[in-house]
């Protein structure tokens, strides 16, 4: 089941979407400083392909300085590429959101768009028996 909804989300919007991460990623990587941005883009723009059987939670530990620093990162992350790709992401969930069928897709894009405006103090994880 993890697999088919994996094809039909990757044709409904996940391809788009996971090269736009991707994009994001690349633009990151073309400065020193982005370099974190960019892995973090490009882990999610994987993600962003074939979400179905993973999960995306909160990294466990970090203490206050961890979430002093996600809270950084996350905003300068807003200002130069989260809001584009949630932007995107909330509106191929309004359009899937119209069918039936597109109901759990529209709702998987709606965890992409809040993980695109708040990557760092998250993690990815797969999903056992899924």
């Amino acid at each position: 089941m993890r697999l088919l909804g994996n094809l039909v989300w990757f044709v409904f919007g996940g391809f788009a979407m996971g090269l736009g991460w991707w994009l994001a990623g690349i633009l990151a990587a073309l400065t020193i400083i982005g370099i974190p941005y960019a892995v973090a883009a490009f882990r999610i723009g994987t993600f962003s392909f074939w979400p179905f059987g993973r999960d995306i939670v909160d990294k466990p530990g970090g203490g206050e300085a961890g979430k002093v620093l996600s809270l950084l990162g996350n905003i300068v992350w807003i200002l130069f590429g989260g809001l584009w790709l949630a932007l995107g992401h909330l509106i191929l969930a309004l359009v899937l959101a119209v069918t039936l069928i597109g109901i759990p897709f529209a709702v998987q894009h709606l965890k992409l768009a809040h993980l695109s405006l708040t990557p760092y103090g998250k993690t990815i994880v797969t999903l056992r028996g899924a």
